[in-house]
């Protein structure tokens, strides 16, 4: 095993951070030999099978041009699931957790109604349901190719969980029930932005799922808080994934359509990440 660690090491020391690497040796053991973190510390001396060898090569060869090693394996993890991540689907990311951490915290009514905006991989939806199992939650997404990594997603994690192909820029078109939660991860990165992104973001995830004009970066969250002061239900909560140098603006597009007790939290690298409302009728 030693050997193969070190082969994967000696070829991406210097394209990543020495924990990276860690992290992805740990990943690539597990998914070309079957052996769980545990199993690859207790067996670290063992020779590992040199037929599978050409396996790992590639996939280093792969992560050597920024390919996200999460979309190499097909499968991360997120909220204690495995899920599939294909590149018609956002990888999902720790400050996402900690959105979903935020709404189960807050002890949501067993029952409630949850709809998530923008599903993509259904990592939310999912994350929810598995934390709230009398909830009924549905995920909307305006891509086919991601409903079905979500749908799949559903199936491999026995989750029951409704998802549907609707773009929230034309809520207006279709008939809707009333919701206790609606919560989003939307496209927010404005075109300007582009140049802070890491190369493995810019040339291998969903530019749809990422990107928003500089003219108007809020048009979602403009939309849902719209699609909100109709379908949320009195004292209902709404919950965002948001740009860290928009955070005012929402704040402020928010109260501008009559939410309250909008509150913005840092994640845990100290950036404005996530955003949370309640509708209140005056």
């Amino acid at each position: 095993m030693q050997t193969t660690i070190q082969y994967i090491e000696n070829e991406l020391k210097e394209l990543y951070p020495a924990r990276e690497i860690n992290s992805f040796c740990r990943l690539i053991i597990e998914s070309v030999y079957g052996l769980s973190y545990t199993e690859q510390m207790l067996r670290k001396h063992e020779e590992l099978d040199g037929i599978k060898f050409p396996e790992v090569r590639e996939i280093v060869n792969r992560l050597k041009a920024f390919e996200p090693v999460q979309y190499i394996l097909g499968e991360t993890g997120f909220y204690d699931l495995k899920l599939k991540v294909t590149p018609s689907v956002l990888i999902p990311r720790p400050e996402t957790e900690e959105l979903v951490a935020w709404i189960l915290e807050e002890n949501t009514t067993s029952h409630a109604r949850i709809l998530d905006v923008g599903t993509g991989s259904g990592c939310i939806a999912l994350a929810l349901q598995k934390g709230l199992p009398q909830a009924e939650v549905a995920g909307i997404d305006i891509s086919a190719r991601a409903l079905q990594t979500a749908r799949e997603n559903a199936q491999r994690n026995k989750l029951d969980v409704k998802f549907f192909q609707q773009d929230i820029l034309d809520w207006r078109s279709v008939e809707w029930e009333e919701f206790d939660v609606i919560v989003s991860n939307p496209p927010y990165v404005r075109e300007s932005e582009k140049k802070l992104m890491d190369d493995n973001v810019l040339k291998y995830e969903p530019k749809d799922a990422l990107y928003v004009s500089d003219n108007d970066p809020l048009i979602f969250y403009r939309t849902i808080a719209e699609f909100a002061k109709e379908k949320l239900k009195e004292n209902g909560r709404m919950f965002f994934e948001i740009n860290e140098y928009l955070a005012l603006e929402m704040g402020d597009m928010l109260k501008h359509f009559g939410f309250k007790s909008v509150e913005c939290r840092k994640d845990l690298s100290g950036r404005d990440r996530m955003m949370a409302c309640t509708k209140i009728s005056n």
